[in-house]
């Protein structure tokens, strides 16, 4: 039995509230910070918080930007991140971002103030059925009855989250239960970890190393398990030895390979005419911790032809074989499993090594000069912008990615990605992610420099996140490329070949007449900001931010064209 520490100003022994017994669960879980909107379903907790030293309350200004800087703090430290939304609504408000983070395996604890349970039945204000509504993107949701439950909820709820594979769960608490009163009789139970580093099956290992022996021309897509994994070297040791290029996965999200590798391929878009293609120059596909294989839209092609190869390692078993049959599937942890399919593969391939390497060199050479072709374009270019950052960016730097047609594709080669920690990007494909989750990020790394790269329309999905990042004076430099548009989205619509392709005009996708001001938005929020419309510019704009250690918007001016 896991003893009640007395609350603060009380003596031991005395009866203690349920929002103080929530701390206590939260503290012995190692949680140290709670993101939150506050509404009158969670002023119980609020009022805990004023004699609470060993957590922090982290403000938001909606549940889009709370969502989303938990999101960032848990897949920024791997540990549990929690945060408060209110009711229904604030539920409501945060899904897309709770969707993200879902797709992103993120271990949050979701909780939401609920109305009383003596009056749930007539169906107040701001009252649904909470657990129901999370429950598709959580691996758990429950509504806590009393606070007899609350403890054991409690720790069912960490246990799952962060249990691989890892990813959300819920518990909507009611106000009657952070209000109610327990003594010594109510056991707080102990937390239960579940050790990650699950080992492959022997025979499911030794059936994968022999279709890489057997293969002339193998292909590795990595995901985000093998940065959550620590799986670098090992998936380095891999590719090394069989003589493999190594793509990320579709839906890119964490620094799943490091781009200074010299068998790093970069991503392929996200459109399965391009991976069919991609595929016709490989004998056997092996997907290291990544969800095969992620189509943006459909195209009437499947990604890869008939019969295909393929060998499958993941700590998710839903994503083995989930759309493409897997000849050798593996659940198991990459940094505990691949060392042994490495021994078993002997260097089968190292001898391709070498020219892989220098085919993927001249592709980024040829990248790296097709950039320095645009440095004198006016409007600027996004990818001499991305080269010029890539070469001011610290190298302990953490950059979270929102960039779509700014950055599609090219990003990666250009801006750095080394460390596991080093990038993040949008998991699920809902924009608006990248400045909460860089408040989130930043304060689970005060001491590194965290930079946003994002489109101007996905920035206004979250720009109230940047009056966190004044509130706490965390210093994230917020870069917006500015096209005044839904650029991707024209990209899209001009592909179908349609009306808008043949007119050259787009319905809803333009953000003019008027301008957004993001200076304005900027000065509004109590961030600095500028704006750059050439390199030089961005070279003292970015510079400059990076030493000032207060946040700082730049926006970018960038070309409008199609």
């Amino acid at each position: 039995m896991m003893a009640i520490s007395p609350e603060p100003g009380y003596p031991a022994g005395m009866k203690r509230a349920g929002k103080h017994i929530f701390l206590d669960l939260l503290h012995s879980e190692g949680v140290d910070v709670i993101f939150g909107n506050p509404g009158t379903t969670e002023l119980p907790l609020l009022d805990a918080f004023v004699v609470e030293d060993r957590l922090r309350y982290i403000l938001g200004l909606n549940e889009v930007v709370v969502m989303g800087m938990a999101d960032g703090y848990a897949q920024a430290t791997g540990r549990l991140a929690v945060c408060n939304l209110h009711a229904a609504p604030g539920l409501g408000n945060a899904m897309g971002m709770l969707y993200n983070a879902a797709r992103a395996g993120a271990p949050i604890l979701v909780t939401a103030g609920q109305q009383d349970m003596s009056i749930r039945l007539t169906e107040p204000l701001l009252w649904d059925d909470l657990a129901t509504m999370a429950r598709p993107l959580c691996k758990w949701s429950f509504e806590v009855a009393s606070l007899a439950e609350l403890p054991r909820a409690v720790r069912r709820a960490a246990k799952v989250a962060l249990t691989a594979p890892t990813g959300p769960v819920f518990l909507s608490i009611p106000g009657d239960v952070l209000t109610a009163m327990a003594g010594d009789e109510l056991d707080l139970l102990a937390p239960t970890r579940i050790g990650p580093r699950l080992r492959g099956d022997a025979d499911a290992i030794a059936a994968a190393a022999a279709l890489i022996r057997a293969s002339t021309a193998p292909v590795i897509f990595a995901g985000d398990h093998v940065a959550r994994s620590g799986a670098h070297d090992e998936l380095a040791a891999l590719a090394e030895a069989i003589g493999a290029p190594v793509y990320l996965e579709g839906m890119a999200n964490t620094a799943a390979f490091p781009s200074n590798h010299r068998l790093y391929a970069g991503t392929v878009a996200r459109m399965t005419p391009a991976l069919r293609a991609l595929m016709e120059q490989h004998d056997l596909l092996i997907s290291i911790g990544a969800d095969l294989l992620t189509q943006s839209q459909a195209t009437g092609v499947e990604a890869l032809a008939p019969g295909t190869k393929v060998v499958h390692l993941d700590d998710e078993p839903w994503q083995i074989g989930k759309n493409f049959a897997a000849t050798a599937a593996i659940q198991g942890d990459a940094r505990a499993t691949l060392p042994e399919l490495t021994a078993l593969v002997a260097d089968c391939g190292a001898h391709r090594s070498t020219a892989i390497a220098a085919g993927l060199a001249a592709k980024k050479a040829a990248l790296f000069a097709r950039a320095d072709a645009m440095a004198g374009d006016l409007p600027l270019q996004p990818m001499p912008v991305l080269k010029l950052i890539g070469e001011l960016l610290p190298d302990n730097a953490i950059v979270i990615e929102e960039l779509l047609s700014s950055g599609m594709n090219t990003v990666r080669h250009l801006v750095p990605a080394v460390a596991p920690d080093s990038w993040f990007g949008m998991r699920g494909g809902g924009i608006g992610v990248a400045i909460p989750q860089a408040a989130g990020i930043q304060l689970a790394h005060p001491d590194r420099p965290v930079v946003v790269l994002s489109g101007d329309g996905s920035a206004l999905y979250s720009i109230a996140a940047l009056w966190t990042l004044a509130h706490y004076k965390l210093p994230v430099v917020t870069v917006i490329f500015n096209n005044q548009s839904y650029r991707i989205l024209k990209q899209r619509t001009r592909a179908i070949g349609g009306h808008s392709a043949e007119a050259d005009s787009f319905v809803a996708m333009d953000l003019q007449d008027p301008a957004i001001d993001f200076m304005a938005m900027a000065k509004a929020h109590g961030v600095a900001g500028v704006r750059a419309e050439t390199l030089d510019a961005v070279r003292t704009a970015f510079t400059t931010a990076l030493a000032a250690g207060t946040p700082t918007l730049i926006e970018i001016i960038v070309d409008r064209e199609v």
